[in-house]
């Protein structure tokens, strides 16, 4: 453990940005649990039209996120893309709050939102940007360092606004909190980052923006953006079924799912240390391939669950291998677009974006063929196979 503190001591970027998204994560936590709720019970909105306002959302983050990082790499600068970025925060859950209506609703998540949340790859850009000169197993702590903030957040704040909203009317009360906690990310930002040194001016002809970005991908490298996104789409795939699982054959209760979510969560943020320890050891892609056949044990578990105590069983398995497919392709990610760290980072948002297309997908063939069981270990076969793939395609590249 004492390399992890070393980090955090002897690197400001670390730390700032550590603390930055610790906050951003916060702001997230503290409106995304209640988001459909707002939207559709307190705003009036048809299932349909939240369905499309989040769909439309996604793409806009995913433009943004991509726009961003080329853009921060081409001019060599993280903390001014960031300061913007993350002020549309504070606009966008400001917003809502003080005009809950449908309308707003719609504009502020497809529009100030989107900015807000490409707030997430750009910290992990500026990370690796300024860390570049670091052992590959200080990279691996540093990004873990980030992920287990956004981690313990969801750990933390869930819970807490619960227990403020149990007290109001209303669900509209998250927005400002999440308004609070994303003007404290802006001011993290704002006052802790150092300015980004000039970097020299290039020379010879510049490349225009959409020639270049699509100079930068290769079949392999669109291969590898596969396999992660289908590793990493259990996730969804199990957000979905979990909550349907437990309140069904399992016979469980609504309170269940939040104590299981809590769980998971909270043991995800150990066993993120335990990770990046091991790829000290092994592989990457070796540890991805452990933590996706771990995951299928889990899925295949809740599958046949016809108890609340077997999925807590579970749970413990989920939290081991959750940890690994949360935290392990965001350092495979990071080095895929190699001296293009803002790009590299911009993949974490479009991996985000492709396996929850992907996980929607097979909850939707796994329900439609046999139920949510069927649904849950198709998506964690899917992730053996994502993770397999990535395995191939590194034994492959000497």
């Amino acid at each position: 453990m004492s390399a992890w503190f070393t980090i955090l001591r002897d690197h400001s970027v670390v730390r700032v940005s550590a603390g930055a998204i610790f906050l951003y994560g916060f702001a997230g936590a503290a409106t995304s649990p209640y988001q459909a709720v707002v939207g559709i019970r307190e705003l009036g909105l048809s299932d349909l039209t939240y369905a499309a306002i989040t769909f439309v959302a996604a793409i806009a983050h995913v433009v943004i996120a991509v726009a961003s990082g080329y853009l921060s790499d081409r001019y060599q600068s993280y903390r001014l893309p960031l300061i913007i970025v993350s002020s549309f925060g504070l606009i966008g859950f400001g917003i809502i709050w003080l005009n809950p209506t449908p309308l707003t609703f719609a504009l502020a998540t497809i529009a100030p939102l989107a900015l807000f949340h490409a707030t997430n790859s750009l910290l992990f850009g500026n990370v690796r940007a300024k860390t570049d000169s670091f052992a590959p197993d200080q990279a691996a702590i540093a990004n873990a360092l980030m992920r287990i903030m956004v981690s313990l957040s969801w750990v933390l704040v869930p819970g807490i606004v619960g227990l403020i909203l149990a007290r109001q009317d209303s669900m509209i009360t998250a927005y400002l909190l999440a308004a609070v906690f994303a003007a404290g990310c802006l001011a993290v930002i704002l006052f802790g980052m150092e300015p980004d040194t000039k970097a020299p001016r290039p020379t010879g002809p510049r490349i225009a923006p959409l020639p270049d970005l699509i100079g930068v991908l290769s079949p392999g490298m669109i291969l590898r953006i596969a396999g992660v996104a289908l590793v990493t789409q259990v996730l969804t795939v199990n957000a979905t079924v979990l909550p349907l699982i437990i309140t069904g054959r399992a016979n469980g209760t609504a309170s269940d799912i939040g104590f299981l979510v809590g769980l998971v969560a909270l043991l995800e943020v150990i066993f993120m240390i335990f990770w990046a320890n091991a790829v000290r050891y092994m592989h990457l892609t070796t540890a991805l391939a452990i933590s996706a056949v771990l995951y299928l044990v889990y899925l295949s578990a809740i599958s046949v669950a016809t108890a609340p105590w077997h999925v807590y069983a579970a749970s413990v398995i989920a939290g081991v291998s959750a940890a690994g497919i949360i935290s392990l392709p965001i350092s495979y990610l990071l080095d895929l677009i190699r001296n293009r760290p803002g790009l590299s980072a911009s993949l974490i948002a479009v991996n985000m974006f492709l396996g929850a297309a992907l996980g929607s997908a097979v909850f939707a063939l796994g329900a439609a063929i046999s139920g949510y069981g069927t649904a849950a270990v198709l998506g964690g076969i899917a992730g053996v196979i994502g993770a397999a793939m990535l395995v191939y395609l590194e034994r492959r590249t000497p």
